[in-house]
């Protein structure tokens, strides 16, 4: 049967504004593709027309095609621009979505081949949190010594590596009370199964654990899936990256887009690796680079890829763009932080007096802790703002409340749920009495709610906290009765009455209540969206992105983690400083990797801007309450000079090498700070630019896969003569990499690295 074609193959009129290298990147549709996208070179535009190309020409039914994105917002857009594109609505394309919403429905399916049922819960953080706390205390381990937040995001590193409790060893187990790390993992996976429930990092090592132990499972999703596109593939960790290889082992038509330039989030897992060693694990993939830019100048392009150019792993490639000239990179000395956004500050205000919107206009900062000064400024001045990257709408207290008495209508194993809310409102229920519900239920090895309703039959729990107890279950059994025969809608207001918690932020003496009370009418509505309570749960569980609603025209202040893939005509980058960016924290634990991933994010900085970028470093910045003498960062020394302009406060010069223009022409910042060789500043950038950052090849942990690892060079030869500082003289007699055989003249023969040697 031949497979259906949308809209009309020999038109195609969506290739035709489509460049040269974006209509490469479309019709090579057999066999694997790496699509290196740079920034605003319209990766998007290609994954959807490449999306459509496939459905036009008939390869592969809407459900034939996988499709992975990081965000739900971009899962919908890409859906949008594919149906306008094909002049459509396409029905199905049920395979595209997030990597924890695909692999949700993929575990839905195949719950009881890892110990789980199809309705199986998903814990957000605050959820593992508190049952975490439950095994820490049950093992008798002082919590505020080893807390369960630092547990989670141990637990969590693990399964992003997708290592399950049986593959940690000794040395990672140690990372939690004294080797007991893997044992508590192991007894939360274990709770986590009697509550037939599961966290994010479940969701794709359950999947790891499916696909290989049900070979004929993986087999079914092989002839299922024609096609695999991936997008931002270099933000991918391992367990992702174990993932799309065990799938793509089917039909080895993957197309990857990503760009190892913006690789920047190896904090929370990604591996830029996943996406250098892509053409060693698909031989024969073909490359296509997108490097010509639709949104930036040609002197930020000029000066973004001239800074990256000094990475060493990088797959290569060069920005341009035919909107030339602009306006130069600005570089900004300054006297230090209230210095630094008194100046920025004129700057925007200047610019709205241009009648430019204040929308235009981002900070970047590298820490969240440089954003007071600017706060505090924009405060006195009267300066509209907004803090990307604060709570949401989500993540407040009365809405998590709200979800947590839905999720007990619709599961009675949900303990996390239920703990939550059978004292919220106040019922006289307290903390002893609940402890002595989870001792009970897991010594009988049953939920909460179960073990509540055998307790109350019982003089174990006496008083009015039994009393509470039975009419809380009288009330749940009478909701989930109820909630077969009315709207989901309908029965969340009238749960949220009944059980007392929307009168109790009525009677609430606390300013914020009528907000929440207004948030909770918002919830309402929010549920309205969506055909079933199942439908609403789901989309909040797997949710990543909560959009904003229509905003004012404010000023952007936000980290840089927080502006991938957001771009403004104005970007201000304060802080380019040694220590502040790149981050001597990110140097001193990563080495080598840590500063590139710094210089990553740099470049990914400038790149925000379409107009205009200006950068900005002060000779003094007040670091946790004391001040400290700083020097601009390495990074300005990297802006090649054609594209940058050096700025004070009294002038502006264009010129030889960057950092000595500043420090020539403004003599009361860099100057006074590179002149006092003893200031904490300067010692810690000598000691930074002389550090060996020497890396040892890395390998995926626990797993059959080995990264390629690069072999290193020497600059020494067979037959040179040379100095150790231990074993004196000696010629080489062989050199494997880095690593010489050496017969010394009086030690004898030693392996050494080059680093320790010099020519004699």
């Amino acid at each position: 049967m031949p497979v259906r074609q949308f809209g009309n193959a020999e038109k195609a009129d969506y290739l035709d504004g489509l460049n040269p290298e974006q209509k490469e990147a479309v019709l090579a549709l057999d066999g694997p593709l790496l699509v290196l996208a740079g920034a605003g070179t319209g990766k998007t535009r290609v994954l959807t027309c490449r999306l459509a190309h496939i459905l036009t020409t008939g390869r592969a039914y809407p459900s034939q095609i996988l499709s992975v994105t990081f965000t739900n917002k971009a899962a919908r857009e890409m859906r949008h621009r594919v149906g306008k594109l094909l002049g459509e609505q396409v029905e199905g394309l049920p395979w595209l979505g997030t990597f924890h919403s695909i692999a949700a429905k993929i575990l839905r399916i195949h719950a009881e081949l890892v110990g789980l049922k199809s309705g199986f819960t998903i814990l957000d953080t605050d959820d593992q949190i508190r049952l975490l706390k439950q095994v820490i205390k049950a093992a008798d381990i002082d919590e505020k010594r080893w807390t369960a937040r630092y547990l989670v995001a141990l637990i969590d590193s693990w399964k992003n590596k997708g290592l399950t409790p049986e593959k940690i060893n000794s040395k990672q187990s140690y990372k939690f009370a004294d080797g007991k790390g893997a044992e508590l993992y192991k007894t939360y996976q274990e709770r986590l199964r009697v509550l037939n429930a599961c966290d994010f990092g479940d969701l794709l090592l359950h999947n790891l654990t499916l696909f290989t132990e049900n070979p004929e499972i993986l087999t079914k999703y092989h002839q299922k899936f024609r096609y695999l596109l991936v997008d931002e593939y270099q933000d991918t960790n391992v367990c992702q990256y174990l993932w799309l290889r065990l799938l793509a082992q089917g039909s080895e038509n993957i197309c990857v887009v990503g760009d190892d330039d913006q690789s920047i989030y190896g904090w929370r897992g990604a591996e830029v690796d996943n996406i250098l060693r892509f053409e060693k694990d698909f031989p024969g993939a073909k490359v296509v680079k997108l490097e010509r830019n639709y949104r930036s100048t040609e002197h930020i392009l000029g000066a973004a890829s001239g800074l990256i150019a000094s990475n060493q792993d990088r797959l290569g490639k060069t920005l341009w763009t035919e909107d030339e000239g602009g306006h130069k990179v600005s570089v900004t000395g300054v006297w230090d932080a209230p210095a630094e956004a008194r100046i920025i500050s004129g700057e925007i205000e200047n610019w709205r007096s241009q009648n430019r919107p204040y929308n235009d206009v981002a900070i970047l900062v590298r820490a969240s802790r440089q954003m007071r000064s600017f706060e505090e400024r924009f405060i006195q001045l009267g300066l509209p703002y907004r803090v990307i990257g604060g709570p949401r709408f989500f993540e407040r207290a009365e809405i998590r409340d709200a979800h947590a008495y839905l999720r007990v209508l619709k599961s009675d194993t949900d303990d996390l749920a239920f703990e939550r809310i059978v004292n919220t409102p106040k019922r006289g229920i307290g903390a002893t009495t609940i402890q002595k519900l989870q001792t009970a239920a897991r010594s009988m090895g049953i939920s909460l709610e179960a073990t509540t309703r055998e307790l109350t039959k019982t003089d174990e729990i006496r008083g009015k906290a039994r009393t509470a107890l039975r009419a809380f279950i009288l009330d749940i059994d009478r909701w989930r009765q109820e909630a077969r025969d009315i709207r989901h809608t309908e029965m969340a207001e009238k749960i949220l009455d009944e059980s007392g918690y929307t009168q109790m932020w009525r009677d609430s003496k606390d300013a914020k209540s009528a907000g929440r009370l207004e948030n909770l009418k918002e919830l309402i509505q929010a549920m309205d969206e969506f055909e079933t309570l199942d439908a609403y749960l789901e989309h909040v569980s797997l949710v990543l992105d909560v959009d904003r609603g229509p905003q004012e025209d404010e000023i952007s202040l936000m980290t840089l983690h927080s502006a991938k893939g957001l771009e403004f005509p104005l970007v201000f980058l304060p802080g380019w400083e040694e220590g502040v960016f790149p981050s001597q924290k990110s140097m001193d634990e990563n080495g080598l990797a840590g500063l590139e991933e710094e210089r990553r994010l740099a470049y990914v900085g400038i790149t925000r801007a379409r107009e205009k970028a200006k950068i900005y470093f002060a000779a003094n910045r007040q670091v946790y309450g004391s001040w400290q003498s700083s020097v601009p960062s390495r990074f300005i020394d990297e802006l090649p000079v054609q594209h940058v302009e050096a700025e004070s406060e009294q002038s502006q010069q264009h010129g030889s090498a960057v950092a000595r223009q500043i420090a020539s022409d403004f003599s009361s910042s860099f100057e006074r700070a590179k002149s006092d060789r003893d200031s904490p500043g300067w010692q810690r950038y000598q000691a930074n630019k002389n550090k060996n950052f020497g890396r040892a090849p890395k390998e995926i942990e626990g797993h059959a896969i080995r990264r390629p690892a690069k072999k290193p060079t020497s600059a020494f030869k067979v037959g040179d003569r040379i100095f150790h500082q231990k074993f004196g003289y000696g010629r080489i007699a062989s050199a494997d990499g880095n690593k010489l055989m050496v017969a010394f003249e009086k030690a004898g023969e030693k392996k050494v690295l080059d680093g320790f040697v010099e020519r004699a």
